[in-house]
């Protein structure tokens, strides 16, 4: 099982890479909906609500079928509301728990980050024979009381030697070990990395150190061609404190002559919005990007000002919907600059707009009908 606010499909894809075909994995399903379908060889297309009659109908038939061929089950475990991780830790009962991340993601559902981290810890308290743990994650390492497997710690000062950002890849360097990756991966991939180190040795299997048949879902910095000469940086999956702050670390590394960063709202932050949005601006300066264009409310409205009053000297916009950030692109773009897009409020459909090749489309994310619908509703 792999868990955490954040990383978790990067991970399993890490993983997927070296096990292939001797395992099943989760795709698509993290939550205490999904993981019982995808144990069922159930997944939903569309997302729209019309397919949970046929899901729910078609669950007891799906329940007398052949078992998979494999005997490993690789699983992503989210804790998106109180009692989830409970529930899914219990009803798995897994034999290896990754575990590396603690943010505030679906905060509004949780009273702390220690509360966020407690949910995360039903994994370990049920977890088999063996865990994976990022040790320099305090929130992690108090709930290590709980776990009552073999806990192997990972640290990045011992382990993690250089971290490297270049035009189309990343390179670490990891203990006696030296990866290339032809992605965009932030520093913290580290921990994933090593992660799979330790599982592939307690499965006692051979390291592949290519990674060559690692593959990543769509808006994980996937880097496309744009208009006007432009490289577009697409990082839209998702937005949180912590994914913002690591794609921003790592885009500062990034070697371009002209950065741009397209950010949206950080949503389901519950009480600490302001003052995550505000945090922001900090790794907004720190990135010493030419132009920051912000999108939504919240940016609007707690990130800009502090931006303003701690560097008043940045190029910065704020527009409240993705048309409005589209039509400025559009007009401002000179050519040549590099656009990295950074959170979950439709940006898809801005870069959509702006792909140079337009079959480059199938590789972005949120393509089911749910979403398209939203976005014609946005005018994209």
């Amino acid at each position: 099982m792999v868990t955490g606010s954040n990383g978790k499909t990067t991970l399993l894809h890490l993983i997927e890479s070296q096990l292939r075909e001797k395992a099943k994995y989760s795709h698509h399903a993290n939550s205490s909906y999904g993981i019982p379908f995808n144990i069922l060889g159930l997944q939903r297309k569309t997302l729209t609500i019309f397919e949970w009659p046929l899901l729910f109908l078609l669950a007891p038939f799906k329940a007398f079928k052949s078992p998979p061929s494999q005997n490993l089950y690789v699983v992503e475990a989210d804790c998106d509301r109180l009692a989830e991780g409970k529930f899914l830790a219990s009803f798995l009962k897994p034999e290896i728990v990754i575990w590396l991340s603690v943010s505030k993601t679906h905060s509004m559902n949780f009273n702390s980050l220690e509360s966020i981290a407690y949910e995360f810890g039903f994994f370990l308290e049920y977890c088999q024979k063996y865990a994976i743990i990022n040790a320099d994650n305090n929130l992690i390492t108090k709930q290590l009381p709980r776990a009552k497997a073999d806990v192997e710690k990972i640290y990045r000062k011992t382990s993690l030697k250089t971290y490297q950002v270049l035009p189309n890849s990343t390179k670490f360097s990891i203990n006696n070990h030296n990866f290339s990756f032809k992605f965009l991966l932030p520093e913290d991939t580290f921990y994933s990395i090593q992660s799979t180190l330790f599982l592939l040795n307690y499965l006692n299997l051979k390291l592949d150190k290519s990674f060559r048949n690692l593959t990543l879902p769509p808006g994980r910095s996937t880097i496309l061609n744009g208009i006007k000469n432009t490289t577009i940086i697409d990082s839209s999956y998702n937005a949180t404190p912590a994914s913002m702050t690591a794609a921003l670390n790592m885009y500062k590394k990034y070697p371009a002559k002209i950065k741009w960063a397209i950010l949206s709202d950080m949503v389901e932050l519950g009480n600490e919005e302001k003052i995550e949005h505000q945090n922001l601006a900090k790794s907004i300066i720190d990135c010493r990007l030419d132009k920051v264009i912000l999108m939504g409310p919240r940016t609007r409205e707690f990130t800009l000002p502090k931006v303003r009053e701690i560097a008043p000297r940045t190029d910065i916009e704020s527009f409240l919907t993705p048309l409005e950030v589209l039509d400025y692109l559009k007009s401002n773009v000179k050519g040549g600059e590099t656009l990295m897009f950074k959170g979950a409020r439709f940006l898809e459909g801005i870069i959509k707009h702006l792909l140079k090749d337009k079959s480059d489309v199938s590789k972005l994310c949120r393509q089911e009908l749910v979403w398209q619908q939203r976005r014609r509703k946005w005018g994209l």
